[in-house]
């Protein structure tokens, strides 16, 4: 993964005489900010180093410097927002087996969760459209998994959009597409999409990295906005595989970035790796908002929790029907939080929930 060289070491030394960059690598490697100057550089919307996060993610996740990290976060979310956070509400149109072999998800085939595809009809996803609006949802996502026939997906998508006020922003998570299918998506009526490089693309998925790359490059020459995530994180990934992550999700101007931990999916190889805290989440949450630039608003994380909330986390879902993430068919008698359980959660952690289409899509670069 390739990164803007200029800032892999952002220091202005003051000694003339030291050339070698090398050098200048190791001292600073050797010289890590305090948590004051992190703070001031912070306060000056100044952009951190992949090394400078790796210090911030070194930090214990219950210590006091990693809570002041939370803190800054949270600030800088708030006043993005006016103190107003955003629930944007999923839902899929089927559920199947998907030979994509992410290992990560419920719907891999080789973990054999679920033996057989169902999709719901037209009539279904537009009461379920229809339902989080009435909720007071942001946004309203259209899920499939990535062997769902396209033409079928904008059938129903238009219909969908049809169903829908004109000013409910439309997002829809689907597999890897050409720049011609991204067009087709935005002509559908979708103001964006959610598309993410997961952590191990590649090794924990059957999907090129590069891949990925291309798709969200498409969506975002199609007009769609892009959201992503820094997910989904396991205990295993070092804090160089986060930092880099956490940069290349502000990259290409995001519409929200943010990060979410890996839920293990019972009797699973991955699940033997186990799962990350709540509190490790949002120490991870807030220092993807530090690292990410403020022109991106949104900053997520998945599954809703308060610690993500007051760690400046400004974005949650909802969740009805299918769920990689879950092993019902139905994730609201599981893992999905509703619409109003997302806003319950914020207010515990002193936000407002936003009223009215997201503030999030499209994306500054998607115009």
């Amino acid at each position: 993964m390739s990164f803007d060289k200029s800032l892999a070491f952002p220091h202005r030394l003051p000694y003339k005489n030291l050339r070698n960059k090398s050098f200048l690598h190791i001292l600073g490697a050797a010289c890590p900010m305090r948590i004051e100057e992190i703070i001031k550089k912070s306060h000056k919307g100044e952009l951190f180093s992949k090394d400078e996060l790796v210090q911030m993610l070194s930090y214990p996740p219950g210590s006091t410097d990693s809570y002041l990290l939370m803190a800054e976060a949270n600030r800088i979310s708030k006043e993005l927002t006016a103190n107003q956070a955003e629930i944007h509400a999923q839902f899929a149109l089927n559920l199947a087996p998907c030979p994509r072999n992410c290992a990560f998800c419920s719907f891999a085939q080789k973990n054999k969760i679920f033996k057989k595809e169902t999709r719901i009809s037209v009539e279904q996803a537009v009461q379920l459209a229809k339902q989080f609006e009435a909720d007071g949802a942001d946004a309203v996502y259209v899920m499939t998994t990535a062997t769902y026939p396209f033409e079928l997906f904008l059938d129903m998508s238009r219909e969908i959009r049809r169903s829908l006020q004109p000013e409910t922003t439309l997002v829809a998570n689907i597999g890897d597409q050409s720049r011609a299918n991204a067009q087709k998506v935005k002509d559908a009526g979708y103001e964006g999409v959610y598309h993410a490089l997961r952590l191990r693309e590649g090794t924990d998925t059957s999907i090129s990295p590069k891949t990925r790359e291309r798709s969200i490059r498409n969506f975002l020459e199609a007009g769609l906005g892009v959201g992503t995530c820094v997910e989904p994180i396991g205990p295993e990934h070092s804090n160089e595989e986060i930092a880099e992550m956490v940069l290349f999700t502000g990259s290409f101007h995001p519409s929200f970035s943010g990060a979410a931990r890996r839920i293990p999916i019972p009797a699973t190889d991955m699940a033997r790796l186990g799962m990350i805290s709540e509190l490790r989440m949002a120490q991870i949450v807030a220092i993807t908002r530090l690292g990410v630039p403020r022109t991106v608003i949104g900053n997520c994380t998945h599954e809703p929790c308060t610690p993500g909330a007051m760690a400046g986390a400004n974005l949650f879902w909802a969740e009805m029907g299918a769920n990689p993430r879950d092993t019902t068919e139905k994730t609201e008698e599981g893992r999905g939080e509703s619409v109003k359980s997302c806003k319950d959660l914020f207010w515990e952690a002193g936000w407002s929930a936003w009223d009215g289409p997201s503030r999030y899509y499209p994306s500054p670069l998607a115009s």
